[in-house]
């Protein structure tokens, strides 16, 4: 790994399964860190989460030689080593301790309580090594035991409630693990900021994250529109609870799907130009973004009615050029093979299966990490990874 990436300093003891405190491990590992994995004998749960996609893959994809890595356990683990210890056992946590001895940061994502049975928690690993910086990852807080599971927070957490068709109509999480990346990216900052202090001060510092706070902080507008008005914010569907239109999927007459994002009364009367309706942007109903939202049933009819005359490629054309927000509504594969999704990618070695960055931004300061190791197998690496003595 290139030394001038940022963290090619850092090393990294990677305590933490499934996916948040993973995701934490491989931003660490894209820009530089060695990020050792270390997993009971057991290995990390993931590693057996398959589709059934994989699965029907996986005879061809081992007499191909493939590993065989499930596609959620690559989602988080590339640029790492990984490692074997059973910290059920004095040897296994000796191990630990004489690795934490050379760490800068420890990621962790024991239940409250799990960490100290193992002697792999936070006040006993820092006695050695007082500049420590030890990220704890929990469901609910350092004061309950509860296990966190992201379906459960989204549900708990208000999100659920919110992602559904409309009022009345079932509860939906998520498609992806939303409140694990909104805790990895919460545990990030932490850590930053306790490395950041490290500087000034020379000691480490404990970092607790929980699902619940992160889910909570992400309710951004949807929380402040209850804590102002005291009432519940409903669900829209995909639209906008204070913006129309915005984010109600219309189908056009090729059969294209397509959003819009306008945010203001400007971008509102280029739309209705496009669409060659230009009398609705003087329409009281419709002139402001006030009036929009009050008579969103309205408009949202008028939408749908005329988007479906229309080609939706040639609308989404006119709307760029007029600078309307608006876009295609896109499948996963068609997302990641746009031209601009290219950077985003982890090519993989010797024609090997690409992954995806966890890191979107750039600086002219540093180069993007190249050549990052696949999602090592269980234990693979561990010679390179043991401590010197």
């Amino acid at each position: 790994m290139p030394s001038s990436l940022p963290f090619a300093h850092l090393r990294i003891l990677e305590l933490a399964s499934v996916l948040a405190g993973p995701q934490v491990g491989q931003f660490f590992a894209e820009l530089g860190a060695e990020v050792l994995k270390i997993e009971s004998p057991a290995g990390d749960v993931t590693r057996t989460w398959k589709t059934s996609a994989e699965n029907a893959a996986a005879p061809a994809a081992t007499a191909a030689g493939e590993a065989a890595v499930s596609a959620y356990f690559a989602a988080s683990n590339w640029g790492k080593k990984s490692l074997v210890l059973d910290l059920t056992t004095a040897a296994g946590q000796a191990a630990l301790h004489r690795l934490a001895a050379q760490a800068d940061i420890i990621l962790a994502s024991y239940k409250p309580g799990d960490a100290e049975k193992l002697r792999a928690d936070y006040a006993t690993l820092s006695q050695e090594s007082p500049r420590l910086v030890y990220g704890h990852l929990t469901g609910y807080g350092p004061d309950n035991a509860r296990a966190g599971y992201d379906a459960v927070l989204q549900a708990e957490a208000g999100f659920m409630y919110l992602n559904a068709a409309g009022p009345g109509q079932p509860p939906q999480k998520m498609p992806v693990a939303m409140v694990d990346l909104l805790a990895a990216h919460q545990l990030k900052e932490g850590l930053l900021t306790a490395l950041l202090q490290r500087e000034r001060t020379g000691r480490g510092a404990l970092v607790q994250v929980s699902l619940l706070d992160s889910a909570l902080a992400s309710l951004a507008n949807q929380a402040a529109s209850y804590l102002v008005t005291g009432h519940d914010p409903q669900p829209l569907g995909s639209g906008h609870p204070s913006i129309v239109p915005y984010g109600t999927v219309y189908r056009a007459a090729n059969g294209r799907q397509l959003v819009l994002a306008v945010g203001s009364d400007g971008q509102f009367r280029q739309l209705c130009a496009a669409l060659g309706r230009p009398e609705w942007a003087i329409d009281a109903r419709f002139a402001t973004n006030t009036a929009r939202v009050a008579h969103r049933a309205e408009l949202e009819a008028l939408l749908t009615q005329q988007i479906a005359t229309l080609d939706g490629d040639a609308l989404l054309a006119e709307l760029e050029r007029r600078a309307v927000p608006a876009g295609a509504v896109r499948s996963v594969g068609e997302a990641l093979s746009q031209p601009a999704a290219a950077g985003m990618l982890l090519p993989g070695r010797d024609g090997g299966r690409a992954g995806l960055r966890t890191v979107a931004f750039r600086s002219p300061a540093w180069a993007v990490a190249a050549g990052l190791s696949a999602p090592p197998a269980l234990g693979a690496g561990a010679r390179e990874a043991r401590p010197t003595e």
